[in-house]
């Protein structure tokens, strides 16, 4: 499967619970959609979307733990040449939405409980796949305010 990796490890990494919202983050999100699209149907589906965000989490794991700290978050960010953007969550955040034991750190179970979960509602016409649209929308998710 081809996934984003420029702006994909934001996603799906702490959110994605952001997973396909962050992979759409900077950039043009038809590309980001296209390479998520494994099958080329024009829609996520939800195991798409869940290898997405599993390949995500993976590059963030830079010590490969099975778990993701800010530090490691931001060094990924980083490494892709992304630069913090003041409207949307930061990573301490982003990991906050998912870290059910409040250990400051993000496990792959976390996270792919967040990636199931931020599916679910990016999912507004419930026939268990993503649009365009879909993903557009599920963009707005990380932005601070939301």
């Amino acid at each position: 499967m081809n996934i984003p990796t420029k702006s994909g490890a934001l996603l799906l990494c702490g959110c994605l619970a952001l997973s396909v919202s962050s992979a759409f983050a900077g950039g043009d999100a038809d590309a980001h959609f296209k390479k998520m699209d494994a099958n080329g149907d024009g829609k996520v589906s939800r195991a798409e979307h869940a290898a997405g965000a599993k390949m995500m989490f993976t590059q963030c794991d830079a010590n490969h733990d099975g778990t993701v700290t800010v530090a490691e978050m931001d060094a990924a960010h980083a490494a892709m040449g992304e630069k913090p953007d003041k409207h949307e969550k930061s990573s301490a955040e982003m990991i906050k939405m998912l870290d059910k034991n409040n250990d400051g750190q993000l496990t792959a179970a976390e996270h792919e409980s967040g990636t199931e979960m931020m599916f679910g509602k990016m999912d507004t016409n419930g026939d268990g796949s993503l649009s365009v649209d879909e993903c557009h929308e599920g963009m707005k998710m990380k932005k601070k305010d939301s």
